[in-house]
């Protein structure tokens, strides 16, 4: 992937490579983390005081607000952006999970192992193992906990995404991440959990070594900001930082990848940027894999960001159809591969991919068809021989591949690509048939802010926790290693979200 990356981008490295160099530079700057602290003094004067400040209101945020009130503290949860949810709301509502009765009901044999076994993998043995255990333990604890305690709706079905050795995801009736930001959202309302909108965090406020509170921008509107109306905001506990990712800060991703410029779309939502990560470094945080950026294979080039294409791709196109490159007509990848492997592999031919698959294997995507045809993202035709004219692929070795496909579904074995089959996947020959084009965009930013298992943020000097600040989500880093896997996000999240809130009101 490496190579073909710059050789796409090649022309973008110097324009981006020096600004990025300087930012880097002044983040990793010769003061010590204990003297870059305390450049922030405390305020005379506090505008609002809480037991327990919560950045962000995606799944991580939402968890550890829901927690930190069940155990009695004040919240309040801050958001950046006019809309709460962030990236979790525009997720696929896929949710990982071992053990479930759901697994149980479908004959499913799931080990906290396998799961463990299967992150490792696409995670390139790089994840810190005492968090990836943790999350695969707890995994089914969160999924009970979402559809028992917080009301959320699951299907009664299991998907098999790709990189995981056997269906253990369990998705959203509406196969949407609102349909758990949503019940999060009501629970935090129930129980009397503030949230504030349109709040940017300038600056966490050290006193010696605890975290005490925030320097905060409210009314915030991206691009113009008012960065003289500031307000002080207490945290008697403690501060849980939960704002994400930053696949979307298109200058902070060229610093750790300068291959991933601007020419490159991303899936994540325009408020998916890197302050919340710098102000952590800042205060003593150790920044850990940062550089291990995630670009989605199921992303289609003919919509804006996260799209419907990865619904079409994840339910229906990868595990009931083939996906072939266009220029030769043949299948070149493991369609349920982990997403590291599948985008390497487009990357690879130099142009987008063909996604392919019939009127059965579309019906688990049934639901967001209408609004793909209309956007002209997925196309339908009659036959195979239509499709192979749109999208300029040799007729005769496409038909030879669905054929030769078709055989390894019949068999039960698929000998050239060792994709499974144990979803009870049929051949390839329903028409209408449905393609989409495929090209990766960015997605997840694997690394992040080192925390431990209790979700406390780790001083890169002292390898003590910071006191007073928790971080969970996808601003943390290690737990996946190289390549999350699909739908591990969503129980990675309540996990650590869940622990934050529970450990900050002990502080």
């Amino acid at each position: 992937m490496i190579y073909y990356l710059e050789q796409l981008f090649r022309r973008h490295f110097l324009k981006f490579s020096g600004a990025a160099t300087a930012t880097s530079g002044l983040l990793l700057a010769g003061l010590s983390t204990e003297a870059a602290a305390q450049n922030v003094s405390v305020p005379k004067h506090w505008d609002e005081t809480f037991d327990v400040v919560v950045i962000g209101s995606g799944f991580a945020g939402l968890s550890a607000a829901i927690e930190a009130r069940k155990a009695g503290a004040n919240v309040i949860v801050l958001e950046k952006m006019p809309v709460p949810g962030g990236n979790s709301t525009i997720n696929g509502g896929g949710m990982a999970a071992v053990g479930s009765d759901v697994q149980k009901a479908h004959g499913v044999k799931d080990s906290v192992d396998l799961m463990v076994a299967d992150m490792y993998k696409a995670g390139l043995g790089l994840n810190y193992p005492q968090q990836a255990r943790m999350v695969a333990e707890k995994s089914n604890e969160a999924f009970e906990w979402c559809r028992d305690y917080l009301g959320v709706k699951f299907k009664d079905t299991l998907a098999h995404f790709g990189g995981h050795a056997v269906p253990r995801t369990h998705t959203t009736t509406i196969q949407s991440g609102s349909g758990i930001v949503q019940p999060m959202l009501q629970k935090c309302d129930e129980l009397g959990v503030q949230l504030q909108k349109k709040v940017y965090v300038k600056r966490l406020i050290v006193d010696g070594e605890r975290v005490v509170g925030l320097e905060v921008l409210p009314n915030y509107r991206q691009g113009k900001e008012d960065a003289s109306n500031t307000k002080f905001i207490k945290a008697n506990k403690g501060v849980v930082m939960a704002a994400g990712g930053f696949a979307a800060d298109v200058l902070y991703r060229t610093t750790q990848d300068p291959r991933l410029t601007a020419e490159l779309d991303t899936t994540n939502h325009k408020g998916a940027t890197a302050e919340c990560l710098k102000e952590l470094i800042r205060v003593g945080g150790n920044p850990v894999q940062l550089s291990w950026i995630q670009l989605g294979p199921w992303a289609s080039p003919d919509e804006k960001g996260f799209g419907l294409a990865p619904i079409f791709a994840g339910y229906a196109a990868y595990p009931n159809g083939i996906m072939v490159d266009p220029q030769t007509g043949k299948r070149f990848v493991n369609e349920l591969a982990d997403r590291k492997i599948r985008a390497d592999a487009i990357i690879k031919t130099g142009h987008p991919a063909i996604g392919i698959c019939d009127e059965v294997g579309m019906q688990p995507a049934k639901h967001v068809m209408d609004k793909l045809l209309e956007r002209g993202v997925v196309h339908k035709f009659d036959t195979l021989n239509e499709l192979a004219a749109f999208y300029k692929i040799p007729e005769a070795e496409l038909l030879a591949q669905a054929e030769r496909y078709n055989r390894f579904v019949a068999q039960g074995k698929d000998s050239e690509f060792s994709k499974p089959f144990d979803m009870g996947q049929k051949t390839l020959g329903q028409a209408p048939f449905y393609g989409v084009r495929f090209w990766p965009k960015a997605h997840h930013t694997m690394g992040g802010i080192e925390i431990d298992t209790q979700a406390r943020v780790v001083n890169i000097e002292t390898r003590k926790p910071i006191p007073g600040l928790y971080a969970a989500g996808e601003i943390t880093g290690g737990t996946h290693g190289a390549c999350r896997l699909g739908t591990v996000a969503i129980p990675d999240c309540i996990v650590f979200g869940r622990i934050a809130g529970q450990q900050v009101v002990k502080a």
